[in-house]
């Protein structure tokens, strides 16, 4: 479910190179450009249309859940909580209706708890920061919160993924990979500095899902990140990889944090969304170094330097671009 992303794309593309049987559901608006030449069952649907879900998921082993509303910058959260919470409750009661083996959820890092003195966080960290998050990670912490006491109260046999900021190829425009793109064509003049990011590698973060469909315990979480990385390291990274120059300046934190109020102010005057605010300016450098042992130890899972994916994504943007301008 959520195949037109750029994570659940991936995940299709796994299923079917591992020789299995793949349905793949999108809502009507979505692209299917992601998978339009894997051999897939394509249903289509609106979250809410309960009957249209239960017939996709009829007879199906493992569900994958790859469906997210990640605009964190929204000035109305009811979006946020109608896709991420809400639309989740009704994916919940058809694979119960249907009777899956496993329902591999996404969820995301930023439900992962913060840890005193700057050690490394892990799945037993509990949340205490929501109110710093804004309504995008309340509406995430409330999506895992809803899996879980499905798990709970009507034994739903599902596992968590706390998934990263994923970057690699082909990406088919994800918002954290124009960071990216823009990077490896010489288009950013800065970067933000004094932040860092979990991050990992798009096929990591995919082939995780089919090791949790086999190995993940039910009802438990695991993360899904390789590493934190420096913005600038980030573009200096993605510029280097196809020969552009990286950005010289770094913004500083406070500034960023000021460009993040300024960003408010605007959304309320003009009464639209902008992108920077002070939530998503918090969400680029409030979260702590995180421990993937779990993952390791119990799903068998060993990410690849994050890095090699940053330059496989900003080749693939560069060539996009060659192809695009003759």
């Amino acid at each position: 479910m959520g195949a037109s992303g750029f994570l659940g794309s991936h995940v299709t593309a796994q299923l079917v190179e591992r020789g299995d049987d793949v349905r793949v559901w999108t809502r009507p608006s979505s692209s299917a450009h992601a998978f339009e030449d894997l051999p897939v069952r394509h249903f289509r649907s609106e979250l809410t249309d309960d009957a249209a879900l239960r017939e996709a998921m009829d007879g199906v082993d493992t569900v994958h859940y790859c469906v997210v509303d990640a605009r964190a910058w929204l000035r109305d959260p009811a979006p946020l909580f109608e896709t991420n919470v809400e639309g989740l409750r009704h994916a919940l009661d058809a694979a119960l209706a249907a009777g899956v083996r496993r329902f591999v959820f996404c969820s995301t890092v930023g439900t992962i708890g913060r840890t005193e003195g700057g050690g490394l966080a892990d799945e037993d960290s509990p949340h205490e920061w929501g109110h710093l998050g804004g309504p995008y990670i309340q509406a995430r912490v409330a999506a895992e919160n809803l899996v879980l006491g499905y798990c709970r109260d009507r034994d739903l046999p599902a596992v968590v993924l706390c998934v990263s900021t994923t970057y690699g190829a082909p990406d088919p425009g994800s918002p954290h990979g124009r960071i990216v793109a823009d990077a490896a064509l010489g288009r950013l003049p800065v970067h933000f500095g004094g932040s860092a990011l979990e991050v990992v590698g798009i096929k990591d973060a995919a082939r995780a899902f089919l090791l949790a469909a086999e190995n993940g315990r039910v009802g438990e979480r695991y993360i899904i990140s390789e590493r934190p990385m420096s913005w600038r390291e980030l573009v200096t990274t993605a510029a280097r990889a196809t020969g552009a120059r990286p950005p010289r300046f770094g913004v500083p934190l406070p500034v960023l944090k000021v460009l993040g109020l300024l960003g408010d102010l605007a959304g309320r005057l003009l009464r639209r969304d902008t992108v920077m605010t002070s939530v998503s300016v918090r969400l680029m450098h409030f979260m702590p170094p995180l421990d993937h042992g779990k993952a390791t130890r119990e799903l068998g899972w060993h990410p690849s330097p994050t890095g090699d994916s940053v330059s496989e994504a900003a080749l693939f943007f560069a060539e996009r671009h060659r192809r695009a301008a003759g």
